[in-house]
């Protein structure tokens, strides 16, 4: 009997998260939730998250984007890989994807029909098999599933036009043009191994943690409303649900906007969450003056302006968003914390 348990785990199913922040951890309940749960592997290069990620049910495994040699472990270990991990900080190139490529590409180290695994650390972990296929028909019967977190931040500023996924990238900053780097490997890597690729475009993520308050009681200024730009928004559980969705039902190669249905421009999402929050409401300035009184990373925010369709969300997905706008989520929660 305990070693048909241990057969069966070996057989599990397998999902290795790449970055497993505060999203990455909101999504091991919706894995844990289904009838042939898999089994989930934490990529961490922070020894002291080790307990916290196998408390919420992932099994952490060291490695560093940074590091190349430190991902050799990963060739073979999972057919399903969310990589939710940021880019560097600096370069034009997103050198961690094309690390974590090289890694998921190797060949996988065999091993002799009837040996046994050599463990090597409490980390080892028996590889769930090639991740390119020995054939073209191997390759569609199961194919590589990989997830990428991006940003809409690759749009740059649309004029507050509405946009849909078929808007051309146009990143305006550093940090979204490595999000573009990011996102034409694996796309190249999705045509050429027969991966199922899709990349998930993310605009700005809130939930009870992550709304703006500690910038509202510090009264940090926002645009008039003739300066002002549209901004768009996700709640973390369903981020987090969509990522999961898009893993399983996600089109080859396909790019989904993971936005809500919020029409507000910033300042306006400010003052909304203000009012639930009761909360004075933030100072009101001009563009000008916001150059010479904000810092440069929050000026980048303020010169971007867009409306994001996510109709590619609701139809190719399947997915009913829980909070289909801030508003939503303000008269679900705010009373009750204030």
């Amino acid at each position: 009997m305990p070693r048909m348990i241990a057969t069966r785990k070996l057989r599990r199913a397998r999902v290795l998260i790449v970055g497993c922040g505060d999203v990455g951890l909101r999504t091991l309940p919706l894995f844990q939730a289904r009838a042939a749960a898999p089994r989930v592997i934490a990529l961490t290069h922070q020894p002291e998250r080790a307990a916290e990620l196998r408390a919420a049910g992932a099994l952490p495994i060291p490695g560093d984007l940074d590091a190349r040699k430190r991902l050799a472990r990963l060739a073979g270990i999972a057919r399903h890989v969310l990589h939710l991990a940021p880019p560097a900080r600096d370069g034009d190139i997103d050198r961690r994807t094309r690390a974590l490529l090289a890694a998921l590409r190797a060949p996988r180290r065999s091993v002799a029909r009837g040996a046994h695994p050599v463990r090597r650390g409490p980390s080892f972990i028996v590889p769930e098999g090639p991740f390119r296929a020995a054939s073209k028909a191997a390759s569609r019967r199961a194919p590589l599933r990989f997830v990428y977190a991006s940003t809409t931040g690759v749009y740059g500023d649309c004029g507050g036009a509405i946009i849909d996924e078929t808007r051309p990238a146009r990143p305006g900053n550093d940090r979204a043009l490595r999000r573009v780097s990011a996102e034409k490997q694996l796309r190249a890597a999705g045509v050429e191994s027969g991966w199922r690729v899709s990349i998930v475009r993310i605009p700005g993520i809130y939930a009870e943690n992550r709304l703006p308050l500690a910038r509202i009681e510090r009264a940090m200024p926002a645009l008039v409303e003739r300066d002002d730009v549209y901004t768009n928004h996700i709640h973390a559980d369903d981020l987090a649900a969509i990522i999961v969705r898009a893993l399983a039902r996600g089109r080859p190669q396909r790019v989904i906007n993971a936005s809500d249905d919020t029409d507000l421009r910033m300042a306006d999402y400010f003052d909304r969450v203000a009012d639930a929050y009761r909360l004075p409401r933030v100072p009101r300035i001009t563009r000008e003056e916001a150059d010479t009184r904000l810092e440069p990373i929050t000026l980048s925010f303020m010169r971007e302006s867009r409306r994001l369709r996510n109709a590619r969300l609701k139809r190719e997905l399947g997915y009913a968003l829980r909070y289909p706008t801030v508003d939503d989520f303000l008269r679900a929660h705010a009373a009750r914390a204030t």
